[in-house]
């Protein structure tokens, strides 16, 4: 039997998952189809970047657990309020980090008819949440703080500091695993989470200052750890404010990405075809970035083949860029 094989292809409109249809027509002039699917043009790790971001997010939620519970015993029975203000922040960051969790398992949905742009936008909503809870620990520990202060009380016991400095050692360790997931899977929840753990060190530094001071100094310092822990939920405020700007600029398509853009340039003079490039809007959406990017090609080429070098652009663009989610090509002539 004689074989002629043609090469045919579906319409590219089906997406980056089309399929390519290779038929060949048979001397009795059938045509037998096989069907051969096209490489995705995203690529895929073992473990995606929403799987780490959520086992870290884990990870933070038992490691807070373990936390609140030994600041807030060691604080009720040591006398010092500096530890127990430490164990409210824990333990407001449990239900962040629970916040995280469901923003990042949120986030992750794949896209669909209602969110075209898939769900990512979840994230920094999720973070403006984060940020509420990081404020209303900050305020309770400052008027818990203040109200100690202009109430006489006891000297914190000497022990705590055998306390305070391991758990100080074990969320700094946090907060770096943590923010390094965060930076390796381009999350904005998980950098608050981050966060969560660097201003639970910071507090638990300051509650190591004030109890020192109190015990070094004596009688008529005992207010030195609610000190301690006034300036804690100060710093507390400081950084709500450094989770929440990023997460807005994200919300607010603020373009921030120069660095993305000078990749995208190089990337698409690589694809045959392309002369040049020009506007390249991108926006951020939970841990991809949507791209919409204007090519110059040879202005006396045809309808069909700029629409070839648009769709070869774009999966070239996400082939090399794993980060990119949704890739718009405008095609324009070259002058």
């Amino acid at each position: 039997m004689h074989l002629t094989g043609t090469l045919r292809s579906r319409p590219r409109t089906q997406g980056p998952e089309a399929e390519t249809l290779l038929r060949f027509k048979d001397s009795d002039g059938h045509w037998p189809a096989l069907h051969v699917p096209r490489p995705c043009a995203t690529l895929h790790t073992p473990m995606t970047n929403e799987r780490t971001a959520i086992r870290t997010t884990y990870f933070s939620i038992v490691g807070n657990t373990v936390l609140a519970i030994i600041k807030g015993a060691a604080g009720f029975f040591g006398n010092s309020y500096a530890l127990i203000a430490d164990a409210i922040e824990s333990t407001t960051d449990i239900v962040a980090s629970f916040l995280v969790l469901f923003g990042l398992k949120y986030a992750s949905r794949p896209a669909d008819k209602n969110h075209p742009y898939g769900h990512g936008r979840a994230e920094p909503l999720v973070t403006f949440l984060v940020v509420g809870f990081l404020i209303t620990s900050a305020t309770v520990i400052a008027y818990e703080s203040i109200k100690n202060i202009v109430t006489p009380h006891e000297l914190p016991k000497a022990w705590t500091l055998l306390v305070l400095v391991p758990l100080i050692i074990w969320k700094e360790i946090s907060f770096q695993m943590v923010m390094k997931k965060a930076t390796e899977t381009n999350s904005s929840a998980l950098k608050a989470d981050a966060w969560h753990h660097r201003s639970d060190a910071i507090t638990s530094v300051a509650a190591l200052i004030g109890i020192s001071i109190a015990l070094y100094f004596g009688k008529g310092y005992e207010t030195a750890d609610d000190w301690a822990a006034l300036f804690a939920s100060g710093f507390i405020l400081y950084n709500s404010y450094k989770i929440f700007r990023p997460a807005l600029g994200e919300i607010m398509d603020e373009h921030v990405y120069d660095d993305l853009v000078l990749d995208i340039r190089k990337v698409a003079l690589t694809v045959e075809g392309v002369v040049a490039t020009e506007k390249c809007f991108i926006r951020k959406s939970g841990m991809n970035y949507h791209v919409d990017l204007h090519a110059l090609v040879s202005a006396t080429i045809t309808v069909e083949h700029g629409h070839e070098i648009a769709h070869r652009l774009k999966d070239t663009l996400r082939k090399d860029i794993p980060q990119l989610g949704h890739v718009l090509i405008h095609i324009e002539p070259s002058k």
